[in-house]
């Protein structure tokens, strides 16, 4: 028994995630720009499956960093199955090929949610539960620009890669007044899902203990740490 609550432990631990920041990327920078210097940088493997239905394997990763007053987040995924329906701004995107980023700042129990599709169209919302969520204004949302690459079947194959690279305002956070990422703290978790596709996955970066998919939940959020 001793062994067997040691192995819980370990597999329950909240991971930490280092932001690094790169300073010599400029706000006029192209993305294509931003998506070469994040691939200079480690991944993170989003590929804890608490909810496993058999399917399809999914690869799913990301790197994430910043430039001061920017996030630069950079999604890697291979599947089978890609959906791409939604075109417009707090459309819900989680219903397609989706890729997410939930981060609350300090000790705050509220967060973001900022859920994108494979074609880079964005949903966010702000509050302390599933439940109890702001939209946040197009105007703000509208401000996050996005680099998508959906790459042809890999030799015939129905596997698809895709790849999404997103550079994120602080201005986009409009229920704070960040001036700069460097030095801040957060806690936050990543995701790949698709609740609408053939073989419907929920995938996630830091481990989540709650008994069927539910994405909202910031006591299972991870440390980030902004250099």
């Amino acid at each position: 028994m001793q062994n067997s609550r040691s192995r819980t432990t370990k597999v329950m631990e909240m991971k930490q995630l280092v932001v690094p920041t790169i300073p010599a990327l400029k706000p006029s920078s192209p993305l294509s720009d931003v998506s070469e210097a994040l691939d200079l940088l480690p991944a993170q493997r989003i590929d804890l499956d608490p909810w496993p239905s058999g399917g399809e394997k999914v690869e799913a990763g990301f790197t994430l960093a910043h430039s001061g007053r920017h996030l630069l987040l950079k999604y890697k995924v291979r599947e089978q199955a890609v959906l791409a329906r939604y075109r417009n701004i707090n459309d819900p995107v989680y219903k397609d090929t989706c890729v997410e980023f939930f981060i609350s700042f300090g000790e705050e129990r509220a967060y973001y949610n900022i859920e994108a599709n494979c074609l880079g169209t964005c949903l966010v919302g702000y509050g302390p539960g599933k439940h109890d969520r702001k939209p946040l204004a197009v105007e703000a949302i509208s401000q996050i620009e996005h680099l998508a690459n959906l790459k042809v079947a890999n030799h015939g194959q129905k596997e698809r890669a895709w790849e999404l690279t997103l550079r994120i305002p602080a201005t986009v956070f409009t229920e704070h007044r960040l001036e700069n990422f460097s030095g801040l703290q957060a806690r936050g978790n990543f995701y790949k899902c698709g609740d609408d596709l053939p073989e419907p996955h929920f995938l996630v970066w830091n481990p989540v203990t709650a008994p069927a998919p539910e994405f909202h939940r910031p006591g299972d959020f991870g440390a980030i740490s902004f250099l």
